[in-house]
């Protein structure tokens, strides 16, 4: 008997029935370009349209996708006229090679790193918005002094997940929830008591419902980066905690104010079984992210708070 999670040997017969290809042992160095022209026909699925936008010729878009295509071992197009149209494999590689050129492009201007194997990263605009995130470990939640951040994950693993689970109905109000469209990912419940509801007030807050995340300074690449905490989450349907030092006004057209909190991401379902992103923010209790002081933290309102009775 083969014991739990060890695969048996493959036959002879089967080894010849797997897919061989030779791993490429050095990257090409047009491969930056030849991922720039790939994302972009894919986007465009049209030749003319694509070379115009890279500033470059048919015969160069051409070359980096054979030559891709080449290194890949298959083919990331097939025409259909005159026209593109992914393939499976393409459409599997293609979210991939846009993650790799916005963060090629963040972290050439000093704006991501890793700190213990854990994404930072930062943004600052010329009026002096900033923003600065970084994950952390699990662990904080059971040290930290949260006891939301505690129950939440504490309900959530109980509740396996659903939504409207009874285990998770004692922090329900304290919890925002998203749902991943083709427009991105859209609010579609605001908790009354959550922190977001606490900072723009109740009224405020229910205006966000059916919208989605909000647009940040900092171009494509900077959202591309804000979003992969949620689609992490959405891939692995289990947990996140990121910390955010920020500055946001309190109300429209208001200055902005400084902003420290923690942020619990939580892969659900809802009744439908379709996936649940269930978000909860607590305010920090002391700045973890490599760098920043606790200048943040300390000129925050002290009423910017979740009241929550464990």
């Amino acid at each position: 008997m083969t014991p739990m999670n060890v695969r048996s040997p493959l036959t002879q017969d089967q080894a010849d029935s797997v897919p061989q290809k030779a791993a490429v042992s050095t990257p090409p160095a047009l491969l930056y370009e030849m991922i720039r022209s790939f994302t972009t026909l894919a986007r465009t699925l049209n030749l003319s349209h694509a070379v115009t936008e890279l500033s470059s010729t048919r015969q160069t878009v051409r070359r980096h996708i054979s030559l891709l295509e080449e290194a890949i071992g298959d083919k990331l197009f097939d025409m259909e006229g005159r026209n593109y149209r992914l393939t499976e494999l393409g459409v599997e590689m293609l979210p991939e090679a846009q993650d790799l050129l916005a963060r090629g492009r963040i972290w050439l201007s000093g704006q991501a790193s890793h700190v213990g194997n854990l994404l930072r990263f930062s943004h600052h605009e010329q009026n002096g918005w900033h923003y600065h995130q970084q994950q952390q470990p699990l662990d904080h939640i059971w040290g930290a002094r949260s006891a939301l951040l505690r129950d939440t994950i504490t309900g959530w693993s109980r509740a396996q997940g659903h939504l409207e689970a009874d285990e998770l109905q004692a922090v329900r109000p304290y919890v925002l929830v998203y749902r991943h469209t083709e427009n991105g990912w859209i609010c579609v419940e605001i908790g009354e008591k959550s922190f977001y509801s606490g900072w723009w007030g109740w009224k405020h807050a229910r205006s966000s419902i059916g919208r989605n995340l909000g647009k940040f300074p900092g171009g494509p690449e900077f959202e591309s980066l804000l979003n992969q905490s949620f689609e992490d989450v959405m891939s692995t349907g289990g947990l996140r905690l990121d910390e955010v030092v920020t500055q946001f006004p309190r109300e429209t057209g208001g200055a902005p104010v400084p902003l420290a909190y923690q942020r619990l991401l939580l892969g659900g379902r809802f009744p439908d079984n379709s996936f649940a992103l269930i978000t909860v923010v607590d305010r920090s209790e002391k700045v973890r992210i490599r760098g920043l002081d606790q200048s943040g933290l300390e000129q925050m309102p002290a009423d910017a708070k979740v009241d929550y009775q464990g």
